[in-house]
């Protein structure tokens, strides 16, 4: 059915047009405080052309993926299709609604249903649920999953494990849970020390919540003894998906003896990533915990007809209203059925390539935290270009002035002066080279002028803002400088 214009059947605009009631100014005085009244509005009257040209260079002033290289390490910020945004606008399902028939939205839950199998097979997972709006809530998921699993069998635990190297979030949730953290040291390699996970598993463990590979970018060479270790206490072992790039097609949780896997489909599934989000945190698990995902659950019968499922025993409950981020889901499912198994190999290892070619290029520049092959990301050590009075901070904000976003700095926390680096495998070995060129010039600036990194970014309307204010008090809305 095609979409209908609003004036359509009128082209009569002046019938067409509910006219509201107009408000005048003393009708407004008994509602408004008088600072905030005026006679006149002192308002700029000017027209079309600079309108359009004001929120057009207002938005060439974006950095993102589209227009510029994106190296945000363990965000995996690479290319979104094209298509895939096509294909989420379809009429069918951008114009459908959660409280219709079940009956007449059978190819929305069609596509969740394939999208859930596929990421089981990609994973090894038996069930999947697509309710978390994020992976910081797809945590959230899969700790209350493991809280019940546990009270469920009467087992008193109330500890989690979480390597020093862990994203932010995994502490917070366990937290949130009413769990003790357990922060467990990495070796001098970056990987988790075996030895202490020993010392620290008992009884009172829950869970582990781990990253592999880890957010130095490398994978865990031991994870099958830490499955073991874990497994041995009772204890259940959570995947955090948000590094997943470096898998696909290669290798599956499943097989390294993770119990919970979350996926980030905004991240390596190649779905719009924060502001052009929303984003999407899928909950997979095996066989013996399919019983603890939230309602409601996608299914289908003998008849081939799809249907939720809000019967499934001892649930957590839901986690957000109506089925998740559909949108996403449609987006992530195009990325996956147009690239096949073939293609998602070829994502992993371009991924891993790029990344290691990265490191050989400025390993004589920049510190590598470790000496060991890295995985889909690697992180440098700023501490030599530190010994001039350049710190991380400068370095990045110097990358703009290159064309090229900052990576992420400062983390993760064990490594001194981090710079970490994801390139994806979007990225052509002309932008990598470019970006090789310019760590390579700001090193030498480092050591020659170094006020040019203390002063960067030159080329931008501001310098540098105070970010911590910035998220605490932000300014959501034009305000007028005098009200009186």
């Amino acid at each position: 059915m095609e979409r209908k214009l609003i004036f359509q059947k009128d082209m009569n605009l002046q019938t067409s047009y509910i006219r509201k009631p107009e408000i005048k100014m003393e009708d407004a005085a008994n509602f408004l405080p008088s600072k905030y009244l005026r006679e006149k509005l002192p308002l700029p009257s000017v027209g079309e052309f600079e309108v359009i040209r004001h929120y057009t260079n207002l938005a060439n002033l974006n950095f993102c993926v589209d227009t510029n290289f994106y190296p945000l390490g363990s965000c995996t910020m690479k290319y979104n299709p094209k298509i895939n945004e096509e294909v989420s606008k379809f009429e069918g399902f951008i114009d459908i609604h959660p409280y219709q028939n079940i009956d007449t939205v059978q190819g929305a839950l069609e596509l969740i249903y394939n999208l859930e199998k596929l990421l089981c097979e990609i994973t090894g997972m038996s069930r999947f649920s697509f309710q978390a709006s994020s992976g910081a809530q797809a945590e959230l998921v899969g700790m209350l999953m493991v809280k019940k699993y546990h009270k469920i069998r009467k087992a008193k635990k109330y500890k989690v494990i979480i390597p020093d190297s862990s994203h932010g979030t995994n502490p917070a949730t366990a937290a949130m849970c009413g769990y003790k953290v357990i922060v467990i040291e990495s070796t001098k390699d970056g990987l988790v020390d075996l030895d202490k996970l020993a010392a620290i598993c008992d009884d009172e463990i829950a869970a582990m919540m781990l990253t592999n590979p880890n957010t130095l970018g490398l994978f865990e060479e031991n994870i099958l003894e830490i499955s073991d270790l874990l497994h041995k206490k009772g204890a259940l072992l959570y995947y955090d998906g948000a590094n997943f790039n470096a898998l696909l097609g290669v290798t599956k949780p499943s097989l390294m003896g993770f119990d919970i896997v979350h996926l980030n489909l905004h991240k390596t599934f190649s779905t719009p990533h924060g502001c052009g989000g929303p984003g999407a945190g899928a909950v997979g698990v095996r066989e013996e915990l399919c019983e603890f995902l939230p309602v409601p659950l996608v299914e289908k019968d003998k008849k081939g007809r799809f249907y939720l499922n809000y019967k499934v025993r001892n649930s957590i409950g839901r986690v957000r209203s109506f089925y998740g981020n559909f949108s996403v889901l449609v987006k992530a499912y195009a990325y996956l059925v147009r690239l096949g198994e073939d293609g998602l190999n070829r994502v992993s290892h371009m991924a891993v390539l790029a990344a290691n070619y990265l490191k050989a290029k400025l390993k004589d520049y920049y510190l590598p935290a470790s000496q060991k092959p890295c995985m889909h990301e690697v992180v440098f050590s700023c501490i030599n270009q530190a010994k001039n009075g350049v710190s991380t901070l400068d370095i990045a904000k110097r990358l703009i002035d290159y064309g090229f976003h900052p990576p992420t700095m400062y983390f993760p926390i064990v490594v001194k002066e981090a710079l970490m680096i994801e390139p994806t495998e979007t990225e052509s070995k002309t932008t990598l080279d470019d970006f090789v060129k310019a760590m390579i010039e700001i090193d030498t600036q480092a050591k020659q002028a170094p006020h040019l990194l203390k002063n960067a970014p030159l080329t931008t309307p501001l310098k540098r803002v105070d970010e911590v204010k910035a998220a605490r008090f932000p300014v959501l809305k034009w305000q007028p400088e005098n009200l009186e």
